[in-house]
């Protein structure tokens, strides 16, 4: 199947190259510089030199391909709504992934699936309409399907280095949030690259929260990942206020309480996380 992909040069985009080539897919991807040239070439893909904002060019990657998967960070809703609107108008029937993230749906209370109410910090409120617009092109023969991933590790890189690299790690120790008993729903990104592989196949509509089944506290990670960085484990309590001050708004989206399960990715796309002791993977120095 030929393949149009956005954020190719980025950490989930050379994990899915490399395992949408290894099947058998032909891959380009979008490369707003040389940099990422390089990199998504690295990785398997022929090059497309463009930005999210190059509409045109956006919507002709997509028309010349079968499928295509949304991976590229907007900058605002806005900017993600025009360009999801562009590819799947170039791709009118193909499958059309898009990427949403777990933090849509606030605290959880428990463990929840893609059914749970949705309660989001600011930081990522501006996904509800672009979603609802993704999804909406499903009544108009359209095949979208979103893929929400949770909190990432593994590999070269990871979204939760964004918090660890803040304040208290400086100090000797790694930083957690308050009492650090909320839940991190947690998935390797060669296992989130996977499923995005797998959403290839997924009905018009379909939406799925990309998690590995393991939901560890935020504490417990910490200790972990001070383990690796030689700290023997040395971790401390910052308030809300500290990590809003470092991290800005996205403090918040790091103080919710989230636990998911894979359950309905196994049960309708046969995907199933190998990667399932993140504690494991994050202690190793």
């Amino acid at each position: 199947m030929r393949i149009f992909l956005t954020g190719g040069s980025g950490y989930i985009g050379r994990a899915t190259i490399t395992q949408l080539v290894e099947q058998g897919h032909t891959v380009e991807a979008l490369a707003r510089s040389e940099r990422a040239e390089e990199a998504v070439v690295s990785a398997g893909a022929s090059a497309i030199r463009g930005e999210l904002t190059d509409l045109d060019v956006l919507k002709g990657a997509a028309a010349r391909a079968e499928a295509v998967i949304h991976l590229a960070q907007a900058t605002t809703g806005a900017e993600d709504l025009a360009a999801a609107a562009a590819m799947q108008d170039g791709v009118g029937g193909g499958p059309y992934v898009h990427t949403g993230g777990t933090w849509v749906y606030g605290d959880t209370d428990g463990v929840q699936d893609e059914t749970a109410p949705w309660n989001p910090p600011g930081a990522v409120a501006w996904r509800k309409p672009v979603e609802d617009a993704v999804l909406g092109r499903a009544a108009d023969g359209g095949h979208p399907v979103i893929v929400q991933p949770g909190l990432l590790y593994g590999g070269d890189n990871r979204l939760i280095d964004v918090f660890f690299t803040q304040p208290g790690k400086a100090n000797g120790a790694v930083a957690y949030i308050g009492d650090g008993t909320n839940h991190w729903a947690l998935v390797h990104v060669d296992d989130v690259a996977a499923l995005y592989v797998a959403a290839l196949s997924a009905p018009p509509g379909a939406v799925y929260v990309g998690v590995g089944g393991v939901n560890p506290t935020a504490r417990e990670v910490a200790e972990a990942v001070a383990h690796a960085a030689g700290l023997d484990g040395k971790t401390v309590s910052i308030t809300l206020a500290q990590a809003r001050a470092a991290m800005g708004p996205i403090a918040d989206a790091f103080a919710l309480d989230q636990q998911f399960t894979p359950a309905k990715a196994q049960r309708e796309l046969e995907w199933s996380p190998r990667h399932t002791d993140p504690l494991a993977v994050l202690a190793q120095a």
